[in-house]
């Protein structure tokens, strides 16, 4: 396992680009299965999460190339086969396959989905989904098996019965190749879903709505890509590099980022006092002094989301006064208080889902365990505050989802080094 080592106490200063977006990325990679042709992507982040899909596409004869930030991958010898269950256990994200092989060949069969313990999250309306297209769905020994062959996929209306973006992007990409239209209904409205759409749309798919909450997907018998494919920005990224630049900067900017995206979590910022000089594209942060409490709720796009709630908690912890967080996505999603606590932080989950967090004025370094992508961030952003080097543990899980952290932070004036992993390969 890596681990990544923090010597604190230098307070950060520069620019720094946010990558492609990862919550796109691992919907993409399994998205171009359903192309006809090679398809090529840029700006994808060189994350752990990547190689992994890659992986993935390797068992279905599918090959691909990561160089640069451009991606290739050739579906056009793509094999029917049985997927890699560590790769698929290694990330969430590896249920798209499932949408995405319903699509291309009718049927799917896939381990059970792995990636961050946040608690139970269960896949329910994506099955909901794909039952409404014309698939059987069964489950043996952790194993899902969807087909269709028998009939075929037909377009249906479906009506989720919670917002979910697996389950808007799962059915998406079953639907695409149907026959007839669907429509989803209730469906998540995250950039991320535009981001899909866009790409499929430019394959030949017609697909209406994304961003809002009703998506209407005429079927197309064949996708065929015409250009490259340009990655939104990661808006989590972003959000956790303000979050660094206010609690610890003495002026950044970040770059390739869209604002709109980011709306709910620049407000409680600004409602903070933290000063932003908001542009088309980029936002500085500057240095922040006597910073207010905030109460936060995360809820689905557009509202304040789940993946920043751990980014802004060491920002909170200089904050004077006490600070709340109600989290109605994932209440689990606790992982990084324990880990807090023992830096100095004074932050403790009272009742399931509500975090209390009060300022700490000093936070020292030690050893500390990244339990998932979002909580390694945070403990990331406490060890450059505190006093004293940081060991962070099991620092995989932050390597799944950001993108050259290393050498973006050492540009920026931090102190850290990666250990136990080839950093250009991500391998251990």
């Amino acid at each position: 396992m890596a681990k990544i080592i923090v010597h604190g106490g230098k307070r950060i200063r520069g620019e720094v680009t946010i990558g492609g977006a990862k919550n796109s990325t691992v919907a993409l990679i399994p998205a171009a299965i359903l192309a006809d042709t090679p398809v090529k992507f840029d700006t994808v982040p060189q994350i752990l999460d990547v190689k992994n899909l890659q992986l993935i596409l390797q068992a279905m004869n599918v090959t691909s190339k990561f160089e640069n930030g451009v991606l290739d991958i050739d579906p056009t010898r793509i094999e029917e086969s049985d997927l890699p269950s560590g790769a698929i256990k290694s990330l969430r994200a590896s249920y798209y396959f499932m949408g995405a092989l319903l699509g291309r060949f009718g049927r799917a069969t896939v381990t059970f989905p792995g990636g961050d313990n946040l608690g139970r999250r269960p896949i329910d309306q994506h099955i909901k989904g794909f039952e409404a297209l014309g698939a059987v769905v069964t489950e043996s020994n952790d194993i899902i098996h969807i087909d269709a062959t028998d009939h075929g996929l037909i377009g249906a209306r479906i009506a989720l019965d919670t917002v979910s973006v697996g389950a808007t992007i799962n059915i998406v990409l079953a639907a695409v190749r149907a026959k007839g239209q669907t429509v989803i209904e209730n469906a998540a409205r995250e950039p991320e879903i535009i981001d899909i759409a866009t790409f499929l749309n430019n394959m030949g798919a017609n697909i209406r709505g994304a961003g809002t909450d009703t998506i209407r997907i005429a079927g197309a018998p064949t996708l065929k890509a015409r250009n490259t494919h340009t990655v939104i920005p990661d808006r989590i990224e972003a959000g956790t590099y303000m979050s660094m630049a206010a609690a610890y900067g003495d002026g950044v900017t970040i770059k390739n980022v869209i604002p709109e995206h980011l709306e709910s979590y620049t407000s409680k910022l600004i409602e903070m006092g933290v000063n932003l000089d908001i542009g088309e594209d980029a936002v500085h942060v500057y240095k922040s002094d006597a910073l207010k409490p905030v109460a936060i709720k995360t809820m689905p796009y557009p509202g304040f989301a789940t993946d920043l709630q751990q980014p802004i908690t060491p920002l909170l912890l200089i904050a004077q006064g006490e600070s709340t967080i109600i989290d109605t996505i994932y209440p689990k999603r606790v992982k990084h208080i324990a880990e807090l606590r023992r830096m100095g932080g004074d932050i403790a989950s009272a009742k399931p889902g509500e975090i209390k967090i009060n300022q700490s004025p000093r936070l020292v370094g030690t050893d500390v365990e990244a339990a998932e992508i979002r909580a390694g961030a945070a403990l990331v952003i406490a060890a450059i505050m505190a006093d004293g080097e940081t060991i962070i543990n099991n620092a995989d899980h932050i390597l799944r989802g950001y993108d050259r952290i290393q050498e973006k932070l050492t540009s920026l004036g931090a102190d850290i080094n990666i250990e136990g992993i080839d950093l250009i390969n991500l391998m251990p």
